[in-house]
């Protein structure tokens, strides 16, 4: 019967190496992963394994990859092409070789052949993707670890596709309910700008060869058309300083704090941006909890990627909170940052033993909630915006006109 030796990651993140008695290849991989150990290369006694002197046969180092960044569509890619290698059968070792040769992308290639090359320095899948910050975000990354040491990596694979592209959808049904009304708003500034810089001059032209008094409103706009043509430098210092005083004083704890404290109680802004949270804070811990992750870990996780340090916070004195012995609902409704119904949803799901279920039903009931909600702003946006156009240009108007009209009365009326 034919041998093969292998070489795996069991459960503790531990290599596991030996020699197994089996009909095929597919048997081989079978009889490891009831083990509940991840393989990771798979070869037939006597064949030469074909990277065994890789690492001496490089001609460079492999690139820095601290700072190596790929598109999310590209990651999503990845992720899913690899799950489905896994799933036919293949270690990670052969998957990540086919995925370097199959996938053109230049970054994702350097990105593949890394991973690929820490595995066969003896590094686990987890502690490879650790390595690349700025790819792989810790929800990613422990989520591997968790399929590792489950023995469920495709599944997690799979499931870390699912959630990436239900993140991605949210927020890209956000920025796509918002396009129209910011054409709108931009639209509606150019125009204003063009009727003030250009109309101007040319009714100050016409009014210095009549001659006359002009109305009220014909010369606050010429004062405002003054005031733009002559002081435009200053304004633009003005934003450029506004700008480094409030990047500078967001850097700080205390600023940033209040800044992200304020956002939430903006007017139909701040609600969307909370149940924009609901969604994406009930998805994500349902998921890391339906795939072994502790809930304390979980709750690292979540208030990492929250996104608002007043938030952040509140996710960690609820963490406290679970530390001394309170359920999770409890934690969380005492720090009022969640409706009530939020954390009554979660309360029945800790009861009734399925929590990760549950926080997936949560996360549907506030997805639906924010694109309703987006959908009756992106409705009320563009009117409000054609309503403020519509009576600026009316007074831009109204000010020439009656200009015009008073030039023109005083024509009537002047002797011959």
């Amino acid at each position: 019967m034919p041998q093969f030796s292998y070489r795996a990651r069991n459960a503790q993140g531990e290599l596991v190496e030996g020699v197994l008695d089996c009909a095929d290849r597919a048997i081989a991989i079978h009889q490891i992963e009831q083990q509940r150990c991840i393989p990771i290369r798979i070869e037939a006694v006597g064949v030469r394994p074909e990277h065994a002197d890789k690492k001496e046969s490089a001609a460079t180092p492999p690139a820095p990859t601290q700072t190596l960044k790929i598109p999310h569509s590209q990651l999503l890619i990845f992720t899913e092409q690899l799950a489905h290698l896994l799933q036919a059968g293949m270690t990670l070792d052969e998957g990540l070789s086919i995925l370097e040769k199959r996938l053109k992308q230049p970054r994702v290639q350097q990105m593949t052949r890394t991973l690929h090359q820490a595995l066969v320095d003896g590094r686990s899948f987890s502690q490879a993707l650790r390595e690349m910050p700025r790819i792989f975000p810790p929800l990613f990354v422990n989520l591997v670890a968790a399929g590792e040491a489950s023995g469920a990596l495709p599944e997690i694979l799979l499931r870390l596709v699912k959630h990436l592209t239900q993140a991605k959808d949210l927020r890209d049904r956000v920025q796509q309910a918002l396009i129209y009304p910011a054409f709108l708003a931009v639209a509606g500034t150019a125009l204003i700008t063009i009727f003030i810089t250009y109309m101007v001059p040319q009714l100050t032209g016409f009014m210095a060869q009549i001659g006359g008094a002009l109305p009220l409103p014909t010369r606050i706009l010429m004062q405002i058309h003054h005031a733009i043509t002559t002081y435009w430098w200053l304004a633009i210092l003005i934003v450029i300083g506004a700008s480094v005083g409030f990047r500078a004083f967001v850097r700080t704890e205390e600023g940033r704090l209040t800044w992200d404290q304020f956002r939430l109680s903006i007017p139909a802004y701040g609600r969307v941006i909370r149940h924009r949270y609901y969604a994406q804070f009930s998805r994500t811990l349902g998921t890391l909890i339906q795939n072994g992750i502790p809930l304390l870990r979980s709750l690292d996780l979540v208030s990492e990627i929250a996104g608002n340090r007043y938030l952040e916070l509140k996710i960690i004195e609820a963490r406290r909170a679970v530390i001394d012995g309170a359920t999770l609902s409890t934690a969380l409704s005492s720090q009022h940052i969640f409706p009530d119904l939020f954390t009554d949803m979660m309360a029945v799901g800790e009861q009734t033993g399925r929590f990760g279920e549950t926080m997936q039903t949560i996360a549907d009931v506030y997805e639906r909630e924010l694109d309703r909600n987006v959908a009756i702003i992106s409705q009320l946006i563009p009117p409000v915006i054609i309503v403020v156009i519509a009576t600026v240009v009316g007074l831009v108007v109204y000010s020439i006109l009656s200009a015009v009209f008073e030039a023109t009365h005083s024509l009537q009326f002047r002797p011959h």
